[in-house]
């Protein structure tokens, strides 16, 4: 049986393809709730993403995750239904999707880094399950900003909008991955902190991924609306990452949902501007 389980360990070291897809799906179940069957001899259901080695994949798993979102998108946007109603059908939709993984993430960080006046107060506070009047607001402005720029981007048609909505599934999910590739975790013991850590490198190649994805947001806001669209996204997190230093000394796993959230506004923000 151990000679079985190391061969098997041997054929998916050598076998670049079916690791990919292994990571694929690992990343797939632990950023939603999308019912993912085990994908080849090598993906193993119960085990959690290796970072370090799938944050290239991480955007492929972004578009996967709004997939349906984006489908929906084309179907509501052939209709007489106002693009504000698509869009919020469609972010609906992906909130069910993950269950909220990135919302609940910047509520925390608003309610923490808001209601705190030490670093050790604002993990305490970001730890609690409730939500605060400033996590609150927060969840508001996401929501709403999202709306109202996916609505503008609909103006473009209902397929250019769809592909704008597969564009930001990939950028977004590349955000969280240079904070915590780059800052130090803020707690021991949290979530992020007990996986392993992608490092700058395969998050590079992540990004050359999320860029190339993103070029499928031409037909929406022209090319020029995609490099705003990833300049911004990249200030914004950087703005978000400097922000968690000054408040907290580091990211959590709060701070690299929030991330998501920040990346996806900005980005959409530059394909109509």
């Amino acid at each position: 049986m151990r000679r079985c389980g190391r061969s098997r360990a041997r054929r998916c070291r050598e076998s670049r393809l079916l690791r990919t897809i292994a990571d694929l799906a690992a990343v797939l179940r632990f950023f939603s709730r999308l019912p993912v069957p085990r994908l080849g001899r090598c993906d193993d259901p119960a085990a959690l993403p290796d970072f370090s080695r799938a944050a290239p994949v991480v955007p492929l798993a972004g578009v996967v995750i709004v997939a349906p979102a984006a489908l929906l998108v084309v179907i509501l946007g052939s209709t007489d239904l106002p693009t504000l109603a698509v869009a919020v059908h469609a972010l609906a939709l992906t909130a069910l999707l993950t269950g909220a993984f990135h919302e609940d993430g910047l509520a925390d960080i608003a309610d923490g880094f808001g209601g705190g006046s030490t670093p050790a107060r604002r993990l305490e506070i970001m730890k609690d399950s409730r939500v605060g009047a400033f996590g609150a607001l927060a969840l508001v402005f996401s929501v709403t900003m999202r709306t109202v720029l996916l609505a503008a981007v609909l103006a473009a048609g209902a397929v250019e909008a769809a592909l704008a909505v597969l564009a930001a599934g990939a950028v977004s999910r590349v955000a969280p991955l240079w904070l915590w590739a780059l800052l130090p975790p803020a707690r021991a013991g949290g979530l992020a902190s007990s996986l392993a850590r992608p490092k700058p490198g395969p998050v590079a190649v992540a990004s050359l991924v999320a860029a190339v994805v993103a070029l499928a947001a031409i037909p929406a806001a022209g090319a020029d609306g995609v490099v705003i669209g990833l300049i911004l996204a990249g200030i914004a997190t950087a703005a978000l990452g400097r922000l968690a230093i000054a408040k907290i000394g580091g990211q959590t796993g709060d701070v690299l949902g929030a991330a998501q959230q920040v990346a996806e506004i900005a980005f959409l923000a530059g394909l109509v501007l």
